[in-house]
């Protein structure tokens, strides 16, 4: 059966998350209609990062298998077709090998959480970013975040009902800058525990509130204890903006 690597952009607000569940819409469940909707096949999508309700992506990549060989750019006008007017777009659709997974075959995922510190409301960034009232340090955010660098055991920000078998990971990146009220926290690593982004940004913001030092920070995650986390940002802020993959992995 022919693969298909396809690039995803949605707005998380809608959805209960990216997985297919009983309890409403998923992102997987809007692509795998609109794709039989044109192609006559059931078929299931698999992503590369099964998203939170109300998290946003501007770069998911997931892979399907169709009984079919369909020109790709037609497969991504036509899931598009199909999509409408839920807030799911197919960016690129590419053949790939039988080998790849949209998954397993990932070797870092990168995530933006996106926070505007200023009193007002948000009119344009609402839905997109968390509004904090208060102005933030950035500079001793970003110091504080540096602590949080390198294979340690995160059990202090992952939620409690992740099924991840290991706490371990290695956060390869997280860096938080400022672009006029917004502040970024860019953060990257080959995997993620289910709320680890969500987690790490509302601990941040405890220090960009002055109410945490980095020390307090560096403490918490030594402690690996769900207790010691921070309050848990908001998913609204929270994109997936590109998973990458070894050269040529996806090339079919």
């Amino acid at each position: 059966m022919p693969r298909y690597r396809l690039t995803v952009e949605y707005d998380g607000a809608p959805f209960v998350g990216w997985q297919r569940q009983a309890n409403g819409a998923s992102v997987q469940g809007a692509l795998e209609t609109a794709i039989e909707a044109f192609a006559g096949e059931a078929v299931t999508v698999k992503g590369a990062g099964r998203t939170d309700a109300g998290v946003h992506a501007s770069g998911q990549v997931a892979h399907v298998d169709l009984a079919k060989a369909w020109r790709p750019d037609t497969l991504r006008d036509a899931a598009n077709a199909h999509l409408a007017p839920r807030p799911v777009a197919v960016l690129d659709a590419a053949a790939a090998p039988d080998a790849f997974d949209a998954r397993f075959s990932a070797i870092r995922r990168h995530y933006l959480y996106r926070i505007v510190d200023r009193r007002p409301p948000l009119a344009l960034l609402a839905g997109r970013a968390w509004r904090v009232p208060k102005r933030l340090d950035v500079a001793a955010m970003d110091l504080a975040a540096k602590r949080l660098l390198g294979r340690h055991d995160f059990s202090t920000f992952r939620s409690a009902q992740c099924q991840a078998a290991s706490p371990i990971r290695t956060l390869d990146r997280l860096d938080v800058t400022r672009e006029g009220e917004q502040i970024l926290i860019a953060t990257d690593a080959r995997s993620f525990l289910h709320n680890q982004v969500r987690s790490l940004a509302g601990s941040l913001v405890e220090v960009g509130l002055g109410k945490w030092s980095a020390d307090d920070l560096a403490s918490a995650l030594a402690r690996a204890d769900r207790k010691a986390c921070g309050p848990v940002a908001p998913p609204w802020g929270l994109t997936l903006t590109r998973v990458d993959y070894p050269e040529g992995a996806g090339e079919g």
